[in-house]
């Protein structure tokens, strides 16, 4: 009998329980969450340590949720059917499903039909589509989400289109402009009053109360927002989605690339025979035969005739023509080969293929007789001999050509026909037309796709006939390398002619009419009747790693070659018979050998090809047959040699038999396969021979040659029942003889007896590692399930159960890591192997019977998941039921099984075999059977007590067993209906304990191991994340919680002692990354729950008052501070959400060694969440939704912490001129945060100190976009009870972040998106975090692994990769750069929704904080900031929806502080506003023409003017209209008259003064835009368009600030021409404007006394003084008011000036500006800032020291004018300042090409010359100009004073340039007659002045005689030689270059003939006598410096240069000795003699 032992050996029990003991002495227990369930402890744990959990179940049980059903209710626990069992039937890809037709199995076949056919059973979660792990947030998912969105107005993109028509108006209008700055007064009112408002807004002249005010707003501002917030932001970064994770693929057979093969047609030149082939491909190189062979036959009908006696019958199976071949490696070495037999006939091959190489069927007329000759006999041997054939004639065809030369997809025709010939000189053959391509091409297996290539119709016209001697495989393949040689053998051989066309294409994806090798029907097969394809079978030349997972029993049998020379007698033509044997008896041959060509089906026996008259001839047949499913020692292979004779004699048989010999198939319970060398019986074998091997010498038999192996065969299998591996199939027997119970078994030489087959079974478990591992993959299936089953129900042997939990466990193990070693590339991104994660998933089961047999009862109850045993007759009926644990069936738990069975089977008799459910019930075994083991149990218990080498290979696979745990444990809650019994009771302590036990153990290892074992740390992490996310489901939720609890101390234990803590950090992200990635993390997080701890432990009635609260939505009233903080009570109860944001906390902190790469990973990890909440539906309601942003609140808090460290987003605007007129802070020069830096009022309460953020500007955008997201979601009752306890810094703080927010989702524009390419950004940011990753060493393996799984290849190892590189389909989207247009208007229309709906959300917090801060005392400090904030955001590119609601906001605050002292903000709003007033979009002008009036209004009532609005919006009107190059005049228009009508519409104030001030300063505003319209027209000219400001800039001589807007809009305009010394001087002129008013202000010592101060900077500031006391009176309100009328705007603004100067390159002026400044901040003793201007001082100084000879300054120009066309500009004179190096041709061009595009090509003229012009002479209706160089003139007692080349370049007034002419009126003549002007202009500011161009207002000229002329010459040589002389370093080549004009010979008008003209004679004007005298005096010094040159030439030299020195000197002597007469003769009136006196004292 049987005695039921269910413990282990104790050991192993023992063990186990040590472990756990020791884990909890450790960690303590997990379990003991039981004990104190509801204690929470108060005490505080710091943010390092995790909190103890909620006791999860305890919770949810003692809080019944009191809502209502609906979507608030999901949140409280998990829904009912969370789980459901899925039964999918397997696809079945033939019509028949792939079964042997026997009905008795062998155990083999049964195992194998059981894991083919079984159905998938499938555990699926059933609401994990909504976890991040198996909904990834892709950029398609999002672009899906994206598709409806409204298309927002913003005033940006309207803008850039209509900019294009203005331009070209610009260009039409006329130049001129009137003299007075300002039109008529009297027009412009006239068009303000004729021109029409926009529509007035109702209700702004109304009074209401603000509370109704403010319900009205808000409830507008929730109309039409978009819900989710993150359905606008870019997808979270793939690179950080740990949590991924697929659902693996079905597992299914194995397919290479295909290529399907059409036959079309063969014909030869005479037609008597039927002919038939045969295709295969080959691989040359592997000399392997790489695919069965397929069968054809193209004859004509009346040929098929001829062979009709012997195939009555043709089955539809073997008329195939077209067949697809599998390439699995593509290589360049494939060859398609094509055999063609015939008939046998009498004859050798040779003679048989003569007639066709000689006849031809045209030359019939010759050739009737000898053809009707060989028709006849072809018609005998076809009657005589059909059954038999003969070798013919081959070729083949090399595949790579055929991709390559057809499959390069540049051929422009579709299909292409090549012909290929052998031989054929003429057409030149395929090699030498090939043999490029090859040399091309010898790259190698890159080129070889074969599945995209154009499909391709070959004419094959040659082929090469069949040696008789060189039939075998050996042979073909030296033939096909020598077809790749250029000098073929083959070529020289005569051809057999013949025309064989075929088709060669990709096989389609899905063809029709297909045949399996196994001749089963391929889906889809529409109609039987059509002829089919076949699909061949392949060989592949390398392993491929794929379990099977269809039934296939094919065996080969090749013949190879048989050697009968010593047989005696007449054996000749020698044919093998083969045929499959069952038995003995001849009649046992089985009809399993499948038929060729043109035949049936399937035969019983095939013959071999006969070679005429030889006794050793070679084969290459191959034989096809299906193994029969229950082979027995009795099947062979009886192989049967005849002699044929061909001749028809007398009494001769037609075949005679020669020898025999054949092959046993089964020994010792394995399939033999293999290649045998037989020996050859002569005579028929004995009976019983099959048993035995022919090898043994039986007696009285006789043998050819000695029993010596004389026939060579080789045999093979493709099976999927037989695995051909010694080592798996001693397994499985033993298996199987354990499972029949059929002792004793003989094992080779073993006998199998109940004694030692438990140790023999155990051997053959540890010895399955030396099995090859191609056979294990593709047996896994098999191997696995049979290990699990050992492990599940131990087998009993002899009365006792074997415990094999060990041995299988260890088998497994290893198994798996061999598998994961040798397929990396087969893996996911965390390292699980497909093949083994999809065995899991899909096949994977616990046994539901007993599988063993034993004595006692033999009937066999084994199940397997569908069917018992035979063919099951539910196959073709669909199914795919579920079983979940809401099935109704299921619903009591029956008392015992069988009523359970007896209930199903109740329920379902009707219908039994279609349910699929039955099967699991089945069998009783599953709850009874005499001894089973839980997997689950098992393999945690196994696991926990492996050691060594075997833990080691379970910890790399952690992940397998995990799964399989996890499978288990579910698959058993389901067979028991457990699903039902709280989680504490499903499974027993023991196992829990085990758990506990393995998930410390492993988390240690973690912990220990994480900086040696990289790669498998990272996977382990992963994996136990993913083992404990999938507990939450199944297990007790709490003790799950302290498993997570106990993993994370034992790392914060490491953190703090380990070297790299970042690595192992980034580990803890990960793992709590992929926890939180659970469908129900929201439910696990407990969101209604409240903060507040609980009373008391025990449910008591004081507590039940506070549980009830608990799911209540509403907080109760406690502080709410701490459901915004990481508080205990808050990590507690939100557990998950508490570990997530703990996490961020802790990165974030400033001083947290945080790499850049955990900013990034902490970040994307809440924003991966917040993105799966917002695409969840179950979540979609916002009540809902704001319990879900509950447990996100303390991520405010935190992002405000990190204020400091995010990125800086105001500060692209400064610098980005993305908008055009930007904020007008960012259009002036002076941005305003520069200015209030310096001058160190705060204007953002941090920016203005902050240093640069240290996180990315990406990460940083995702931070506030989380942040934004909570404060859109979460209640706004608690947000509000929160910031009413936050103090004024807190909330300053959370404005400033308010305002980063708003510049940071800033819309761009389209033109913008246009430009940015969407990488630029994003990829910049990534390069520094994979930087920073390498160097920290930590990209570890998940990253490599991740890289590597996209460039995955379909089959296993990694070698097999590299064909694939042009077939990487993952190359990410991201990757396409070039967007189209249409995704480019996509992305801009999401732009501008984020931007709407990010702005709205700050708007609502403003008004959150309005609300609270409006009753409590510190209104005043904060209110200014919101309205900071709330102007920040109307100074960006808004949209006009969010806009509208900005300004109602704007209205409802409070009017009285925008009057304060501070009139920053006035000024700013009223800026704002005036620019939206002039904006294109009719909604916006409307609002803020209402918001413009309702200011004035205000000021007014305030204090009855509104002199400050007036001042504010007249000097903002004038700011923008200089600094905004869209600005439109019209629209502005338009809203002045809109305010207009409000006042005439105002009844209250009708009766007082207000509407006609408003009239007043509406028409001055008009005056000012009709100055703007001229300006616009100037746009294109800098020089008018500056004159005009400048214009504008003296029409304000009288009101400071409005010329100071001026000035500042110059120096915005020079500064972007990079015109810095102008804007350097327009700042300069602001200061002093200051100044000027400051002083008048009071007397101030330190201060400048106004411009006199700045004259040392320019001459020009003088002008700035006319501004005097009558003018102005300080005291006045509202004039000076601006933020620059102070003393830090005056330092603010000589800052600003110092700088231009710096950018000008003028250090000198830097000097005088600071010493303005130095003497204010040493009033201020403000040393910080002395340190700074005395190290820019230095810098300057440095630069000029260093700088002498580089630097240019500027070139100067005169340009005249002159024709009416100029307009005001007519015969004006100014002087241009150009940038230095400008050519005179530049400057001509430039203007000359301005004016021909304003006026005409024809009508601008440039007068060449500089003489004075002529007005007379000139065209009338033509436009001339006169461009001149000029230099700066200086007197000499002025060059005394300027030395420096600076002083020679700074404040210059004249200039001078030179024209040279004759009195004859020729410009030039001989010497004696050459005249020069001297003209010099002196202009009416000294440049640089604040502008380029300046007039002139005086000239004279001087007229040289042609003597001074020389002198001039004379003294410039002189210098010329001077300076080359005293050059330092020396540079001999330009001083011999500068004698060379001097002394050289042949210089005409040289000095010698200066001399001679004017020294040969005294002249006869004594006017002239000084100038002759001077002239000598000049000719002294010149050859004296002559002389010095020649001396330093001397020394310079080398040797090489002598010669031409002396050649010089001897010029010099000429020239001295020539001049030496004139130089000495005096002029006796100039030297009168001296008094004697006079010259003694002068000694």
């Amino acid at each position: 009998g049987v005695t039921c032992v269910t413990s282990p050996p104790p050991t192993l029990r023992t063990v186990a329980a040590e472990v756990r003991k020791q884990v909890s002495r450790e960690y303590g227990s997990p379990q003991l969450s039981k004990k104190r369930a509801g204690t929470l402890q108060q005490v505080c744990v710091p943010l390092t340590e995790v909190v103890e959990p909620v006791d999860f179940e305890e919770y949810v049980s003692s809080h019944a949720p009191t809502t209502e059903p609906g979507p608030l209710r999901q949140l409280m626990e998990f829904p009912a059917d969370d789980l459901e069992l899925l039964l999918q039937e397997r696809e079945c890809i033939t019509l028949e499903p792939a079964l042997p037709e026997e009905d008795t199995l062998d155990p083999r076949v049964r195992d194998a039909l059981g894991v083919y056919t079984d159905d998938w059973l499938i555990i699926r979660r059933k609401y994990q589509n909504f976890s991040m792990s198996h909904t990834a947030h892709t950029p398609e998912r999002l672009r899906e989400r994206q598709r409806g969105l409204v298309k927002q107005t913003f005033e940006l993109d309207t803008v850039a289109v209509d900019r294009h028509d203005d331009q070209d108006d610009s260009k039409r209008r006329s130049v001129s402009m009137d003299d007075t700055p300002r039109g008529s007064w009297a027009s412009s009112i006239f068009d303000l009053k004729n021109s029409s408002p926009d529509s007035l807004l109702p209700m702004v002249l109304e009074r209401t109360m603000a509370e109704d005010m403010d319900r009205c707003n808000a409830e507008a501002r929730q109309q039409g927002r978009h819900p989710d917030l993150l359905g606008l932001f870019p997808a979270p970064d793939e690179d950080e989605a740990v949590e991924r994770s697929t659902i693996p693929e079905v597992p299914r057979e194995h397919s290479g690339q295909r290529i399907m093969v059409k036959c079309l047609s063969l014909k030869f030149e005479i037609e008597i025979e039927p002919i038939f082939g045969i295709l295969a491909l080959y691989d040359a190189k592997e000399k392997k035969k790489i695919s069965e062979n397929f069968h054809f036959d193209l004859n004509s009908e009346q040929m098929k005739g001829l062979l009709r006696p012997h195939t009555p019958h043709m089955a539809i199976s073997t008329l195939a023509r077209s067949a697809i071949f599998s390439i699995t490696f593509p290589s360049p070495d494939i060859f398609l080969v094509i055999k063609l037999e015939k008939v046998l006939q009498q004859g050798d091959i040779g003679e048989c293929c003569e007639p066709y190489m000689v006849m031809k069927e045209s030359d019939s007329t010759k050739n009737k007789e000898k053809l009707e000759k060989l028709r006849s006999t072809a018609e005998q041997s076809c009657v005589r001999l059909g059954r038999y054939r003969m070798p013919f004639a081959w070729t083949a065809i090399h595949l790579l050509n055929i991709v390559s030369s057809v499959g390069g997809l540049d051929r422009a025709d579709s299909d292409s026909d090549s012909v290929i010939s052998f031989g054929d000189e003429r057409k030149g053959t395929w090699n030498e037309r090939k043999k490029k391509t090859f040399e091309r091409m010898s790259v190698g297996e890159e080129m070889c796709n074969f599945t995209n290539f154009r499909p391709a119709t070959l004419t094959v016209t040659n082929f090469f006939k069949q040696e008789g001697d060189r039939l075998s495989d050996e042979d073909l393949y030296k033939f096909l390398a020598d077809m790749r040689r250029p000098s073929s053998l083959l070529r020289r051989l005569r051809p057999v002619t013949a025309q064989l066309k075929i088709d060669i294409s990709p096989a389609p994806e899905s063809p029709h009419y297909c045949l399996s090798p196994e001749l089963l029907h391929v889906k889809p097969y529409p109609d039987l009747r059509v002829r089919p394809t076949k699909e061949v079978l392949e060989f592949p030349t390398r392993y491929v790693y794929t379990p099977h997972t269809t039934y296939r029993n094919l065996l080969y049998v090749y013949p190879q070659c048989l050697n009968f020379s010593s047989r005696q007698g007449s054996v000749r033509n020698i044919a093998v018979k083969v045929q499959f044997m069952a038995g003995e008896d001849p009649s046992q041959a089985m009809p399993v050998i499948f038929g060729k060509s043109s035949c049936a089906e399937f035969f019983k026996e095939a013959y071999t090809p006969v070679v005429y008259h030889n006794k050793s001839p070679e084969f290459y047949e191959e034989v096809k047959m299906k193994i029969p499913a229950n082979l027995t020692d009795n099947h062979h292979l009886l192989f049967t040699f005849y002699h044929i004779s061909c001749q028809p004699k007398q009494n001769t048989p037609l075949e005679t038999p020669v020898g025999y010999t054949w092959i046993p198939l089964m020994q010792h319970g394995r399939l033999r396969t293999g290649s045998f060398s037989l020996p050859v019986s002569v005579e028929k074998p004995p009976p019983s021979y099959s048993v035995l091997t022919p090898d043994v010498q039986l007696p009285g038999m006789k043998w050819v040659d000695n029993h010596k192996g004389v026939f060579n065969v080789e045999v093979t299998a493709a099976s999927s029942v037989h695995t051909q591996d010694p080592h798996l199939d001693k397994f499985f027997t033993l298996v199987y003889v354990l499972e029949e119970y059929s002792f004793p078994f003989r094992l080779k030489d073993v006998i199998i007896t109940e004694a030692n087959v438990e140790a023999e079974l155990k051997a053959s478990m540890a010895h399955l590692r030396g099995a090859l591992l191609d056979t294990c993959v593709r047996f896994l299936h098999q191997l696995l399930s049979k290990l699990i089953l050992l492990i599940v129900h131990p087998p009993v042997i002899a009365g006792q159960i074997v415990n094999l939990g060990r041995a299988a466990f260890e088998a497994m193990a290893l198994l798996v890591n061999q598998i994961h070693k040798n397929l990396e590339g087969n893996q996911d991104q965390h390292g699980r192997n497909n093949l083994l994660s999809s065995y899991i998933h899909y096949c994977f089961h616990l046994p539901t019977s007993e599988p063993y047999k034993t004595p006692s009862h033999l009937t066999p109850t084994y199940a397997t998941l569908s069917r018992a045993t035979g063919r099951p007759s539910s196959l073709n009926l669909s199914r795919s039921k579920s079983i979940s644990n809401s099935n109704p069936d299921l619903a009591t738990t029956p008392a015992s099984p069988d009523e359970e069975v007896q209930r199903i089977i109740g329920n379902k008799a009707c219908e039994r075999s279609t349910n699929r459910m039955s099967a699991f019930f089945e069998s009783t075994a599953y709850c009874t059977g005499p001894a089973r083991q839980l997997l689950h149990e098992e393999l945690a218990l196994q696991w926990v007590v492996s050691t060594s080498a075997v833990r080691e290979a379970a910890l790399q696979q952690a992940w397998w067993f995990f799964q399989l745990i996890v499978k288990s444990m579910a698959h058993h809650l389901f067979l028991t209906s457990r699903l039902d019994v709280p989680r504490r009771q499903r499974f027993p302590d023991r196992f829990v304990d085990d758990i506990a036990a393995l998930v410390c153990a492993v988390s240690a290892d973690i912990a220990s191991r994480y900086h040696k074992d990289v790669e498998l740390v990272e996977r382990l992490n992963c994996s136990l994340a993913f083992f404990l996310n999938d507990l939450l489901t199944l297990m007790d939720r709490g003790f799950v919680f302290n498993l997570i609890r106990s993993y994370y101390k034992q790392i914060s234990n490491k953190l703090q002692t380990t070297p790299n803590p970042s690595a192992l950090t980034a580990l803890r992200m990960d793992f709590t990354r992929i926890i939180c990635s659970h469908e129900h993390y929201v439910t696990l997080n407990l969101p209604c729950s409240s903060v507040t701890p609980p009373a008391s432990p025990s449910p008591s009635t004081s507590s039940t008052t506070s549980q009830s609260s608990a799911f209540s939505c509403q907080a109760p009233d406690q502080s709410v501070a701490s459901m915004f903080e990481l508080s205990v009570p808050f990590r507690q109860q939100h557990f998950l959400s508490g570990l997530l944001l703990t996490e961020l906390a802790l990165i974030l902190e400033p001083d947290s060694d945080g790499a850049f790469f955990l900013h990034k990973k902490a970040i994307s990890a809440v924003h991966a969440l917040l993105c799966s909440h917002d695409a969840d539906s179950r979540y979609a309601d916002s009540h809902v939704l704001s319990h879900v942003a509950q447990l996100y609140l303390p991520l405010i808090p935190i992002v405000m912490e990190t204020l400091p460290q995010l990125h800086d987003f105001t500060a692209r605007h400064a610098s980005a001129h993305i908008v055009d007129d930007g904020d007008a802070d960012a259009g002036s020069t002076i941005s305003q945060s520069v200015a209030m830096a310096i001058a160190g009022s705060p204007l953002l309460h941090s920016k203005a100190g902050r240093s640069c953020g240290s996180l990315s500007a990406e990460s940083s955008r995702t931070l506030l976009v989380c942040f934004l997201w909570v404060l859109k979601n979460a209640d706004a009752v608690l947000l509000e009870r929160w910031v009413s306890d936050l103090s004024v810094v807190q909330i300053n703080r959370l404005l400033d972040l308010l305002h980063l927010c708003i510049s940071c989702f800033e819309y761009k524009g389209r033109k913008a998106l246009e430009r940015i390419n969407s990488l630029t950004f994003k990829k910049s940011q990534d390069m520094k975090a994979r930087l920073e990753e390498a160097i920290l060493g930590t990209i570890g393996a998940r990253q490599e692994m991740v890289r590597r799984s996209r460039e995955r290849s379909p089959y296993g190892s990694q070698e097999n990769v590299r064909w694939r590189k042009n077939v990487t389909h993952w190359r990410q989207t991201t990757d396409r750069v070039d967007k189209s247009k249409a995704e480019m208007e996509q992305e801009s229309i999401v732009d501008g929704n984020l931007a709407t709906e990010t702005s709205l959300i700050v708007l609502d917090t403003l008004e959150i904080i309005v609300k609270t801060v409006v009753v409590s005392e510190v209104r005043e400090s904060v209110l200014g900031g919101v309205l900071r904030v709330l102007l920040h955001s109307m100074g960006g590119n808004q949209s006009a929806f969010f806009l509208q609601h900005c300004f109602t906001t704007q209205r409802a605050l409070f009017p009285e502080m925008l009057f304060e002292e501070d009139t920053e903000l006035c000024a700013d709003l009223c800026l704002r506003l005036l620019r939206h007033c002039s904006s294109s979009v009719g909604s916006v002008r409307s609002h803020a023409s209402a918001s413009l009036y309702l200011l004035m209004r205000q000021n007014f009532e305030i204090g009855n003017n509104f002199a400050r609005v007036k001042m504010q919006v007249t000097m903002s009107l004038s700011s923008l209209v200089g600094t905004s190059q869209s600005f439109n005049e019209e629209h502005l228009r338009r809203s002045l008259k809109t305010i207009l009508t409000y006042a005439e519409e105002d009844v209250e104030l009708r009766d007082s003064p207000f509407p006609e001030q408003v009239q007043d300063l509406v028409f001055n505003l008009h005056m000012i835009l009709t100055d703007t319209v001229k300006m616009k027209e100037h746009q294109q000219d800098p020089e008018m368009l500056l004159d005009l400001m400048y214009r504008i800039a003296k029409g304000y001589q009288n009101s400071p600030d409005l010329r100071l807007t001026w000035l500042q809009n110059m120096a915005g305009k020079h500064s972007e021409r990079g015109n810095h010394a102008e804007a350097a001087h327009c700042l300069v002129h602001s200061a002093a404007l200051v100044a000027e008013y400051l002083n008048m202000l009071e007397d101030t010592r330190y201060l400048p006394i106004g411009c006199v101060s700045f004259q040392s900077i320019s001459s020009n500031v003088l002008e700035e003084s006319a501004v005097s006391d009558d003018v102005l009176s300080p005291e006045e309100e509202g004039i000076c008011a601006g933020k620059y009328f102070t003393e830090s705007g005056l330092v603010g603004l000589l800052e600003q000036a110092a700088s231009s100067f710096n950018m000008a390159g003028m250090y000198e002026a830097i000097n005088e500006v600071y010493k303005i400044l130095i003497p204010i901040h040493e009033a201020n003793r403000d040393f910080k800032k002395l340190a700074v201007v005395h190290g820019k001082l230095q810098e300057a100084f440095n630069k000029v020291y260093n700088q002498v000879e580089q630097r240019m300054f500027g070139t100067y120009f005169r340009v005249g004018f002159y024709g009416c066309r100029f307009g005001d500009l007519d015969e004006q004179e100014f002087v241009y300042k150009e940038p230095s190096i400008t050519k005179l041709a530049e400057i001509s061009h430039r203007l000359e090409e301005f004016y021909s595009e304003r006026f005409g090509d024809d009508v601008v003229e440039i007068i060449k010359d500089s003489n004075p012009v002529d007005r007379t002479k000139l065209d009338p209706n033509k436009a001339y100009l006169q461009i001149t160089y000029v230099e700066p003139y200086f007197d000499t007692y002025e060059l005394k004073e300027r030395i420096t080349y600076f002083d020679k370049n700074y404040n210059l007034r004249t200039f001078m340039y030179c024209t040279p002419f004759t009195l004859d009126g020729r410009a030039h003549g001989d010497l004696h007659e050459q005249y020069k002007r001297k003209t010099i202009l002196t202009t009416s500011h000294a440049f640089p002045y604040i502008k380029t161009r300046i007039n002139v207002n005086h000239k004279e000229e001087i007229i040289l005689v042609p003597i001074e002329v020389a002198i001039e010459d004379m003294q410039k040589k002189t210098q010329e030689l001077a300076f080359a002389t005293h050059q330092d370093p020396a540079d001999a080549k330009m001083l011999q270059m500068v004698l060379q004009g001097c002394v050289g010979t042949t210089v005409n008008q040289g000095p010698l003939e200066v001399a001679q003209v004017f020294l040969s004679d005294i002249p006869d004007d004594p006017k002239l006598f000084r100038h002759h005298n001077k002239l000598r005096l000049c000719f002294k010094d010149f050859t004296k410096r002559c002389e010095d040159a020649l001396r330093k030439n001397k020394a310079l030299i080398g040797p090489d240069q002598k010669e031409y020195h002396r050649e010089l000197e001897r010029n010099y002597t000429k020239l001295k000795e020539a001049l030496c007469p004139l130089i000495n003769r005096k002029i006796p009136q100039l030297y009168r003699t001296l008094p004697p006196s006079a010259s003694h004292a002068q000694r």
